[in-house]
């Protein structure tokens, strides 16, 4: 494609994203639709410049004002994914000279939030939080998330698989916590692949695989994924009950639930009933009440903890709109929590990075229900084999008993985990 062309189809798709009307991946793949006169290389460019701009929104808004044409265009030069030969051919002499000004900017010359491209009520918490570490976290943050792979471990083994990608020209390395993980680089067609067709792979962040390890659903038993969305995890605890017992995979979005069908059927899980609810207090909850062995839940969150794969959030979310989730959460988890039978086993789970949202939820929920006692998820790990266990709990004195994962540190998405298990 021609480059000016490419250039004014990214810069319309920039300038539908940041209306933040909708998700950003929502918002692009709508355009892939529309527009199917683009290839697999002009796609990624499209991509990967508005998650460009997505990421150092701050810093581009600061450098734009100084350029011509409109603010989406200029946008989407400064956050171009491609040769800058390739684009400086699609600009003017006067955009060439503004695009040479704004490369010059050395980093140092900004101010802070234009080096970290946060919103400042995001900075404060992470910066009590980390201390020296921000700023190793704000540099993982403007990096694409690598690919991670769950091998479904039912039929399949991972060093089997490993050699099996191998042969399709793919690179996997095991995952350094996750017993099931494989982490590729890049973007690679996995529909295509035969592990893929036959259920052997799915698409699965190692710290989502680390909170389904962590829940060690067991032959036989009863289990719960109560906010199972599209299922990732509750494919993953399915296989680790191998294919035995019952798995209720409820949430209260029937769309979410539907594309976990297909999934379902490429793992060849029969111990897999999902059933959309109405709400945490849903007839069907009030009937399993303290007859699971198992309960796992995920919680709507910020989802704070994926802006790697998701930096529009960062804009999109706000202080208000997570107070507002803490209500939903301490609800959803005292609901959930009444299924849990005497002997059994409860994890509550985020993908977000907030004390708020993470041990304020957990202590809370300690104090009002002592017939549940907290675990030490460290010492839970390590039962379970996984490698430096203790790194993955790490925190203050309070908060080393939960699971805590960072981008950072971890290379997975931004993950907490309590687990408790009921008198």
């Amino acid at each position: 494609m021609h480059p000016k062309a490419l250039l004014e189809a990214t810069a319309d798709l920039v300038g539908l994203v940041l209306k933040f009307d909708h998700p950003a991946d929502q918002v692009v793949s709508r355009f892939f639709r529309d527009h199917r006169e683009f290839g697999p290389r002009e796609r990624a460019t499209l991509a990967e410049t508005v998650y460009t701009v997505l990421r150092k929104k701050l810093l581009f808004d600061h450098l734009s004002p100084s350029g011509t044409g409109s603010k989406e265009r200029r946008m989407a030069i400064l956050g171009f994914h491609g040769p800058r030969d390739f684009l400086k051919s699609a600009l003017n002499d006067v955009e060439k000279r503004w695009l040479d000004n704004c490369d010059a900017v050395q980093e140092s010359d900004l101010l802070e939030r234009h080096r970290h491209n946060l919103p400042e009520w995001l900075v404060a918490p992470l910066k009590a939080q980390l201390g020296d570490e921000f700023w190793p976290l704000v540099a993982s943050l403007q990096q694409p998330a690598p690919l991670d792979l769950r091998v479904n471990m039912l039929h399949d083994k991972r060093a089997d698989v490993q050699k099996e990608l191998a042969k399709a020209a793919l690179k996997a390395v095991p995952t350094p916590f996750s017993p099931w993980g494989l982490r590729i680089e890049g973007k690679p067609a996995l529909t295509k692949l035969d592990a893929f067709a036959r259920g052997a792979i799915e698409v699965q962040d190692e710290g989502s695989q680390l909170l389904a390890l962590l829940l060690d659903a067991k032959r036989g038993e009863m289990v719960v994924d109560f906010c199972a969305g599209a299922g990732g995890k509750t494919l993953a605890i399915g296989a680790t009950m191998r294919n035995t017992g019952r798995l209720y995979a409820f949430d209260t979005s029937a769309h979410r639930l539907d594309a976990l069908k297909p999934r379902l059927a490429r793992s060849k899980l029969s111990n897999v009933h999902p059933a959309a609810i109405a709400h945490e207090r849903d007839e069907r909850i009030k009937r399993l009440a303290g007859k699971i062995d198992r309960v796992l839940v995920d919680a709507p969150c910020s989802g704070l903890g994926t802006l790697r794969r998701n930096p529009d959030l960062k804009w999109r979310q706000s202080a208000k709109a997570v107070e507002e989730l803490t209500a939903k959460q301490t609800a959803i988890l005292q609901s959930a929590a009444r299924l849990v039978k005497s002997g059994g086993r409860l994890v509550y789970a985020t993908c977000s990075v907030l004390p708020e949202e993470n041990e304020a939820i957990a202590e809370a929920f300690s104090a009002a229900n002592p017939d549940f006692v907290l675990q030490d998820a460290a010492d839970l790990l390590d039962g379970l084999k996984v490698d430096a266990a203790q790194t993955l709990c790490a925190g203050g004195e309070s908060a080393r008993r939960y699971l805590r994962l960072w981008p950072h540190r971890h290379a997975t998405d931004g993950f907490f985990a309590a687990v408790w298990n009921r008198k």
